[in-house]
């Protein structure tokens, strides 16, 4: 987090018993019976559902906003910032192997899972079948009996490519603001944030257009076959991501606002920062294998 650590703060920090955490995994076991109530039909569990979600983002806020308290009173001193940098960099570890399981599981639809169906060993099974990628020919959604309905794939032109420009873009912008911090220009530095803010809400604007365009107009659903599925757990999931780096971005720079954060101590920042750039990575392998292969 932030920073007005100088020399009275602690070398090491000692929180005080919180009612966080229990009340934090409260919020989550409401959520979790909740939408197992409701995938089985259960029509209340659908408000009990958005309970749980309130509770949890009412605990998050006040748990948040506890750190943050802590952080500007001065009492996170140099070892618990090398602490906060070790969980966030283990915390996008993690989210490379999430994405990582969902790329492989599209390399291994492409050259193992289909072309193994077309293969001799099912020939008997399935004589009209075509390995082929994308599964939109007839016959090669391995559905030979016309249960996935025809789609279409789609193409990096041009919403895909927009939203690339875009990204890449908040990444520039994003990178400029923190020069401008480190030089304790704070006027421009909320500026350009509000920026990266505003590149990412469009980012996830135009996907959502994306996501129209292929279900009224291609057809194209998470029901499609592996390429549909592939397609949109990839992207969806992306976009989710997006979502979560956008407000952990807007609530930065509202805290810049308040004028948290130093030209030497805004590790806060730095943590959105490298979230957000790890989002943009993801990104381009998304475009080149999704979009372009």
């Amino acid at each position: 987090m932030s920073s007005n650590t100088g020399g009275a703060a602690p070398h090491y920090f000692v929180p005080a018993p919180s009612r966080h955490p229990v009340t934090a995994s409260i919020g989550l076991l409401i959520i979790i019976f909740s939408a197992a109530e409701w995938v089985n039909g259960a029509d209340w569990a659908k408000y009990s559902l958005l309970v749980g979600f309130l509770w949890l983002f009412t605990v998050l806020f006040q748990w948040f906003r506890d750190a943050i308290h802590e952080s500007e009173t001065g009492q996170y001193g140099h070892k618990v910032e090398i602490s906060y940098r070790w969980s966030m960099s283990w915390f996008i570890f993690s989210e490379v192997m999430f994405f990582g399981a969902f790329f492989t599981a599209l390399w291994w639809m492409r050259a193992h899972s289909v072309p193994a169906l077309g293969g001799l060993d099912n020939a008997l099974l399935w004589p009209d079948f075509k390995a082929v990628w994308p599964t939109v020919q007839p016959g090669a959604t391995a559905s030979p009996a016309n249960i996935i309905e025809p789609f279409q794939t789609m193409t990096p032109f041009w919403l895909p490519t927009i939203n690339t420009a875009l990204l890449l873009s908040s990444g520039v912008t994003i990178t400029i603001a923190h020069h401008l911090l480190r030089e304790g220009k704070r006027g421009p530095t909320i500026l350009w944030m509000w920026i990266t803010v505003a590149l990412g809400a469009t980012f996830v604007a135009v996907q959502g257009y994306e996501y129209f365009h292929a279900y009224h107009e291609l057809n194209l659903k998470l029901t499609s076959g592996a390429y549909g599925s592939t397609f949109f757990m990839l992207t969806g999931f992306h976009g989710f991501h997006v979502m979560v780096g956008m407000l952990m971005l807007f609530f930065i720079t509202l805290r810049l606002m308040k004028g948290h954060f130093t030209a030497d101590k805004h590790f806060g920042f730095e943590g959105a920062a490298w979230y957000w750039h790890f989002v943009d990575v993801v990104w381009l392998g998304l475009y080149t294998l999704v979009y372009w292969l």
